[in-house]
């Protein structure tokens, strides 16, 4: 066999769009794209009836509060039972949520406590979600090609964003029930694609297996232990944690937007927009490119740098170099989060996936709600944009502190082919 043929073979076998990579991403940029309609509607309705950027941002935090702790709770389950059937079950759990949803309001009912319990309950579904769905992705992707899958992963969200005008604009003439009717549609639609997905999940264990309480309690502290043990993945779980901290008061552009006579929630959406168009070019340039493996390391942690500056001046520029801005920032982000995510879930066993995800899930949104929290309560006695510039100062001082000190650990997971 002569040597071309023996390449398009092997070319042939490792292709990145199988048949099951190509359900999960067609679900989930469905689910997703219901996600976002739903989520960025839900945060209109609780700003207009509170009245209050603390009520907001609670909302918010009840939101990610079971981010703490489903996603420890789930990993090790997830590790021994089926990623798939998780994550279709979830999206036909969000569908009845959401049609529930639109009966509800069509009748013109709010109330905050409500609310909050269906926020509670949606981030629940959601954390969960995410652990088996970071642990069954990578799975399905084929040798070699876990660069580009995960450059098609960073466009998913931000394609999501689209949406965002289109939800304002409905809102404003329509009213919130179009919005979760077509929500509801979405993550049916997502659950259906799910269940046809065939992947041969080796982790499973078998039927007579005894699975109780005792041995979750071993296989959680197993996944602690693991990430206790891997010096490397321990630096980059501390670091995202500062970083979810400082990015958690970017929530109060939207209320600074709203307030602020001069923008208004459509601005906001139009330099959203742009941060979104930023994340889907930078999608499409890291599917082609690909960086010299000992340099990438370097690359990310300028990436985080630049990102803490640039978001500190944001709120300080004209409209026009917001969107500049904000366009740069999703370039950027899709870069550094490419090169952490691929290298990280290609490093990791897939027998420990789920409980490395779970825990790191766990940190980033604890920083998440305590940056939410501390931010929300801030913004009610200092100027938002003052309180943004605070935070990611601090986000600048643990790329430093953190990532930087502790380089010639993440390096050996950063800098391999993957």
């Amino acid at each position: 066999m002569h040597r071309k043929e023996k390449c398009h073979i092997i070319a042939h076998m490792n292709k990145l769009w199988t048949r099951d990579f190509t359900i999960l991403t067609a679900g989930s940029v469905v689910s997703i794209f219901g996600n976002t309609l739903s989520g960025f509607a839900i945060n209109l309705i609780v700003l207009d009836y509170s009245n209050s950027i603390f009520l907001f941002v609670l909302y918010m935090v009840i939101f990610n509060l079971p981010k703490i702790i489903a996603p420890i709770i789930a990993g090790p389950f997830l590790d021994s039972f089926s990623r798939r059937k998780t994550i279709y079950t979830l999206d036909f759990l969000s569908t009845a949520i959401f049609i529930t949803l639109f009966i509800i309001l069509r009748g013109g009912f709010f109330n905050y406590g409500v609310f909050l319990v269906i926020s509670l309950t949606l981030g629940t579904i959601d954390s969960i979600y995410m652990v088996a769905y970071e642990s069954l992705y990578p799975v399905l992707v084929s040798e070699g090609n876990f660069r580009k899958a995960y450059s098609v992963s960073s466009v998913v969200l931000p394609l999501s964003f689209v949406m965002v005008p289109v939800a304002t604009f409905v809102y404003e003439r329509f009213g919130v029930g179009p919005i979760f009717a077509v929500s509801a549609a979405a993550f049916l639609t997502a659950a259906c694609f799910e269940t046809q997905i065939r992947v041969d999940e080796t982790h499973l264990r078998t039927k007579t297996d005894r699975y109780d309480f005792s041995e979750f309690k071993t296989s959680f502290y197993e996944g602690l232990e693991y990430i206790k043990g891997e010096k490397g993945l321990l630096i980059v779980t501390a670091y995202f944690f500062m970083t979810m901290f400082a990015t958690a008061s970017t929530n109060l552009i939207l209320p600074y937007f709203r307030n602020t006579e001069a923008l208004g929630v459509m601005l906001f959406s139009l330099v959203t927009s742009c941060g979104v168009f930023g994340r889907i070019v930078g999608g499409a340039v890291q599917y082609r490119l690909d960086y010299p493996k000992d340099k990438k390391f370097m690359i990310a942690l300028i990436v985080y740098i630049s990102i803490c500056v640039l978001e500190s001046v944001l709120l300080f520029t004209p409209v026009v170099m917001m969107a500049i801005i904000s366009f740069i920032v999703g370039l950027l982000g899709v870069t550094s989060y490419n090169i952490r995510i691929s290298a990280t879930q290609s490093y990791i066993p897939d027998e420990k996936r789920a409980r490395f995800n779970g825990t790191f899930q766990m940190f980033m949104n604890s920083g998440m709600i305590i940056g939410q929290l501390i931010a929300g309560a801030l913004a009610d006695h200092f100027p938002i944009r003052a309180v943004i510039v605070s935070f990611f100062s601090i986000n600048l001082i643990a790329a430093i502190g953190i990532m930087w000190r502790g380089r010639n650990h993440v390096k050996l997971i950063y800098n391999r082919v993957v």
